[in-house]
């Protein structure tokens, strides 16, 4: 069992990214009861298998195709297998699993356990996310320019009935891509400024928009925190469009946007 382990400071970490809640397989399972879970599961086309918490192997779909179904997990499965360490930056583990061609590396700690598995989706969501952080810099930097007060940066989970708007509408077919981010765990995290309490969204009208359709209760924020009350120019535009909640926020068809315009109209 190799480890690609090469962290270093200030960079995303496997931690950050990785799912924590893994299913695994028991060396002592069939093959027949893998494929079942194989093809019951919700994407699933392989497990890590694990004895106790302490990772021995990897079993795919792949690996079950010739097997005798009453076979036991540990004759097929693969127990030379790379795995990852929580500290290692993200990118790094990105160049294994692209070298090597697998689609999800197991993560152990630094017993062997089993702690973690980071997939080709969830590298895609840290390079999504990577973009954020300097959009809140500017942001803050921006407040406290114009208004004199102090900003700090936080990330939390924030309650969507909690936010205010400062967007009227968004867009229908950028609203579908946001969802199709959703389901799959790609969306990065809103753009939120708390003033004094009252949290108003800056960044991730078409993100709440599409939690808000999916049942969404909670999403994850970079929250601006204001030291002081200031009286904001967003928050005078949203009372004057009357936005008090994601639900005021209206869903029109793309060929509405002011800078597309129809063949009809142009004649």
């Amino acid at each position: 069992m190799d480890e690609a382990f090469d962290g270093g400071p200030g960079k995303p970490k496997v931690s950050e990214y990785m799912t924590r809640d893994v299913q695994t397989v028991s060396p002592d399972d069939t093959v027949a009861e893998v494929a079942e879970r194989i093809a019951t599961s919700d994407g699933h086309n392989g497990f890590p298998v694990t004895d106790g918490r302490r990772v021995e192997g990897f079993v795919s779909a792949r690996d079950l195709l010739r097997a005798d179904e009453d076979a036991a997990i540990f004759a097929v499965m693969s127990d030379d297998l790379i795995v990852a360490h929580p500290d290692m930056d993200v990118t790094d583990a990105a160049r294994v699993i692209l070298r090597s061609g697998i689609q999800k590396l197991p993560v152990v700690d630094d017993a062997g356990h089993l702690v973690g598995i980071i997939s080709n989706a969830d590298f895609i969501r840290s390079q999504i996310e990577r973009a954020t952080p300097e959009k809140v810099g500017k942001l803050m930097r921006t407040l406290e320019s114009i208004h004199g007060v102090d900003a700090g940066e936080e990330r939390r989970t924030v309650r969507l009935s909690e936010i205010v708007p400062t967007q009227n509408r968004v867009y229908a077919d950028e609203l579908e891509g946001r969802q199709y981010e959703l389901e799959r765990g790609l969306t990065e995290p809103l753009v939120v400024i708390d003033n004094k309490g009252d949290l108003l969204l800056a960044d991730g009208h078409h993100r709440v928009k599409a939690a808000e359709q999916a049942g969404i209760e909670e999403m994850d924020a970079y929250v601006i925190v204001l030291d002081r009350r200031v009286d904001l120019g967003m928050a005078k535009t949203a009372a004057k469009e009357g936005l008090e909640s994601v639900a005021d926020i209206e869903v029109v068809d793309y060929a509405r946007h002011p800078l597309v315009e129809s063949t009809e109209r142009l004649q």
